[in-house]
């Protein structure tokens, strides 16, 4: 018997991620169990639901280096991150209001605690011992989990669990934080394209689920609020707690390191980066850090501005805006 893939899970027809996620529409009524069997478990991780990849890492990722520096911290930084997801959103599927929503946040949980294992067995290739792998990304990251991570998930979880408010919580994760990351996600993908072939496949995967997950996020808010347009005074005061947050969180210290790392690495590679492109008109080797910082920003603001509206709520789209 053939599955029958559809598009936004199909490894090779599935939108990038920001096209994805400004694009598509799904519901949670779409994505439950049924659809994440076939569609995801049969469909996008066909060949890769064990690494995440199916391509070689080149030898010289192995070596010592910035470039091999910049790519660990990386991977172990979004390890935490995806591990810290899982735990924020099991209680989203405790307080689900409906089988619906509690079968597709099931799925979001099983999704993120995979990212979190393939990015990790991603540094083993890099290198990394196996032994003691966790201590090693722990402690690699504990000043990333305590200043950025923290703050993050005490946010999204109070919502859910002490103002008993799961759409509000929703909203956080779609809007807030998958949202605003979601752009570093599909750099890292364009950046590691040649470099790390295994590590932009592991960012490919990640990404067609995380557009998925911002899809169906969206729309449970605007079914919401539909349904309760009383509700938009609440909505645009978390959207606006939630901006709070993310300036006065560290986030440019973190991802500028890395890039930092990056730019001193890549160089070494001018020749197989020659004629690439991170994006149209602009060669890889061209780029300073600030500018693919500032390029994902960019890319935020315009997903804000096509998921915002859709949602119901596009005098947010202001609030959200990165580039002032």
């Amino acid at each position: 018997m053939t599955i029958e893939v559809p598009l936004e899970a199909d490894w090779d027809r599935a939108p990038n991620l920001l096209d994805g996620a400004q694009e598509l529409t799904m519901t949670a009524e779409q994505c439950g169990i049924a659809y994440w069997l076939s569609a995801v478990a049969q469909g996008t991780l066909r060949g890769r639901a064990e690494r995440g990849h199916a391509t070689v890492t080149p030898g010289y990722m192995r070596e010592p280096g910035p470039l091999r520096e910049a790519l660990v911290l990386e991977l172990g930084n979004r390890s935490i991150a995806e591990a810290r997801a899982v735990r924020v959103l099991s209680h989203y599927v405790a307080a689900a209001p409906g089988i619906a929503e509690l079968e597709f946040f099931t799925t979001q949980v099983v999704d993120e605690a995979r990212h979190s294992v393939i990015f990790r067995d991603h540094l083993v290739e890099l290198g990394v011992p196996a032994e003691g792998l966790l201590g090693f990304i722990d402690a690699q990251g504990a000043d990333y989990t305590e200043r950025v991570l923290n703050p993050i998930a005490e946010f999204a979880t109070s919502v859910v669990t002490d103002e008993g408010d799961f759409v509000g919580a929703v909203a956080v994760f779609t809007i807030v934080i998958e949202g605003v990351l979601a752009p570093a996600a599909e750099l890292s993908e364009r950046k590691w394209t040649l470099l790390d072939p295994a590590a932009a496949e592991i960012a490919r995967g990640a990404s067609i689920d995380e557009i998925r997950h911002l899809a169906v996020g969206s729309s449970i808010v605007r079914e919401h609020l539909a349904r309760h347009p009383e509700y938009r005074p609440r909505l645009i005061e978390l959207v606006r707690r939630g901006r709070k947050l993310w300036d006065e969180l560290p986030v440019e210290e973190f991802v500028l390191h890395r890039e930092e790392l990056f730019q001193d690495g890549m160089g070494a590679h001018a020749r197989l980066l020659a004629d690439y492109e991170v994006f149209p008109g602009r060669r890889l080797l061209e780029t300073t850090p600030k500018e693919r910082y500032d390029l994902a920003e960019r890319w935020t603001d315009d997903m804000a501005e096509v998921r915002l509206p859709y949602m119901g709520i596009p005098e947010a789209v202001e609030l959200l805006r990165t580039t002032r």
